[in-house]
């Protein structure tokens, strides 16, 4: 009989378990008991556990998994937002605690017959509106490859929970670039899809005001193909959806690499300051790909990064404060500095002062961003940059809780921090960033590849290519080494 242990276990990726569960080599509850393992192990050194679910997991289990291709594999919930019937998430805020809905989203549904087994919940910042994962409600979330600095945001419980082997495979979502970001500097597989690609209903119908995507964070990029096949797709009743043309994504990761015009940019749009370990790591990408047989080519478009800037930060604020109000009515709270972070408060106030002209306005400068860029990727087939800007920040440094800073401060320090992810959810093109460098000091540089509106089929075919290349699936924290 087969043994898995958890020094084996923490370096499989969710598809190698998933061929375990099938070949019956191990059960759902022995995955289960070995994520319980890595979380009483590993989260006391990370912080990126929220809350834990073990009886929902046993329900599931007694209930029988659905046989899909993740049948048994452990699972966790990003804390932006309810996504299960009976798992209640706090938001990262004390303000927040216990939000909860009557009824699975529909993507929590598609989770679930993939037969993904969820344990728990992940720390998130406040509202998810920072790229360090230091919230003080639940107190800071450290990178499993330094603990201390910051594991990015926003979703920097879920790409510390992967990173540190707690699950192989974790929800995450991104509203300017908060499944890049976290996966970029915790040394994973990141992508955000197509906008429209993954369901979002029934309780919304875009994610903030279209800005928004969710999916995961993985160690591999077959583990983000095989399951974009499976939950990607209609979303019954909402406004507007993608519907792929191309066939199984999966199928793309081994194919034999096309000719790519690729444009590289080593500036971003806002032209914030950005390390030179992390252009050295852009330089050796671009060499990389040279040497695959792709074409490059240092260009990129031309963008009013203030104009853009303007409308991130009103559509920001104006979700925050729709989300704030709706908390309290339903949950009868006050919001305070009691009771939330001092960068929310100041959004919260911002958005109170917007005009529907002003919200209007923003939506008219994306779009204007989003013809630019679709003419940019009509000469181009994919744009390469660094996923950040600069090496991951001390915990503390960030601090979404500085009265001093106002909304239009908070939110240019944050867009400074990451200044080349968030452009992609103004256009709603996919981007995926690959953990493919690294700092002199051993941290990893995530490498970022966007292509053309509903290209995720391009984005695999050279993610799987590079991964092949440049295989990092036995790079792992040194925290793992040493179970």
């Amino acid at each position: 009989m087969y043994i898995l242990k958890l020094n084996e276990y923490v370096r499989f990726d969710a598809m190698d378990l998933a061929k375990l569960v099938n070949n019956k080599d191990v059960t759902a509850s022995e995955l289960k008991g070995l994520a319980i393992e890595a979380i009483n192990s590993i989260n006391p050194k990370i912080n990126s556990i929220a809350h834990t679910a073990y009886d929902y997991a046993d329900n599931e289990i007694k209930n029988k998994l659905p046989q899909g291709p993740f049948e048994g594999v452990p699972f966790l919930i990003k804390e932006s937002s309810p996504q299960a019937k009976g798992i209640t998430v706090d938001l990262g805020s004390k303000f927040g605690e216990g939000s909860k809905i009557n009824e699975d989203t529909n993507l929590m549904k598609r989770f679930k017959k993939a037969g993904l087994l969820t344990l728990g919940t992940t720390t998130t910042p406040e509202f998810a509106f920072n790229f360090s994962t230091e919230a003080v409600h639940y107190g800071p979330t450290k990178n499993p490859w330094n603990t201390e600095l910051s594991a990015g945001g926003s979703s920097g419980g879920a790409a510390a929970s992967v990173a540190g082997g707690i699950v192989p495979i974790a929800h995450a979502n991104d509203g300017a670039g908060s499944i890049r970001q976290p996966a970029a500097v915790n040394g994973l597989v990141g992508l955000k899809p197509t906008r429209g690609n993954i369901p979002n209903g029934p309780y919304q119908g875009e994610i903030l005001s279209g800005l928004g995507n969710e999916f995961v964070v993985t160690k591999s990029v077959r583990d983000s193909a095989l399951l974009l096949d499976t939950i990607s797709g209609s979303d019954k009743g909402a406004r507007n959806w993608f519907k792929s043309n191309n066939d199984y994504f999966i199928s793309h990761i081994n194919k034999e690499p096309r000719k790519l015009r690729i444009a590289w940019m080593d500036t971003p749009f806002n032209k914030a300051p950005v390390d030179n370990e992390c252009k050295e790591a852009l330089y050796k990408t671009v060499k990389l790909c040279e040497e695959l047989g792709y074409e490059l080519v240092e260009d990129a478009p031309t963008i009013n990064s203030d104009n853009q800037f303007i409308a991130t930060m009103r559509m920001w604020a104006a979700n925050i404060t729709k989300n704030i109000n709706k908390i309290k009515t339903g949950l009868n709270r006050i919001p305070s500095n009691e009771n939330m972070e001092a960068s929310n408060i100041a959004l919260y106030e911002y958005g109170l002062d917007l005009s529907a002209e002003q919200l209007l306005e923003a939506f008219d400068i994306n779009n204007i961003i989003s013809r630019t860029m679709g003419d940019f990727f009509s000469e181009y087939d994919i744009l390469l940059s660094p996923t950040i800007a600069q090496l991951p920040w001390k915990i503390g440094e960030l601090d979404a809780n500085d009265s001093n800073l106002s909304a239009e401060e908070w939110t240019k320090r944050m867009m400074d921090y990451s200044p080349f992810t968030n452009i992609f959810n103004t256009t709603g093109q996919p981007a995926i960033t690959l953990p493919l460098q690294k700092s002199k000091c051993g941290l990893p540089i995530g490498m970022q590849f966007a292509s053309g509106f509903g290209k995720e089929n391009i984005l695999f075919e050279i993610a799987g290519q590079l991964e092949k290349a440049k295989p990092w699936k036995n790079d792992l924290p040194q925290l793992l080494n040493n179970l």
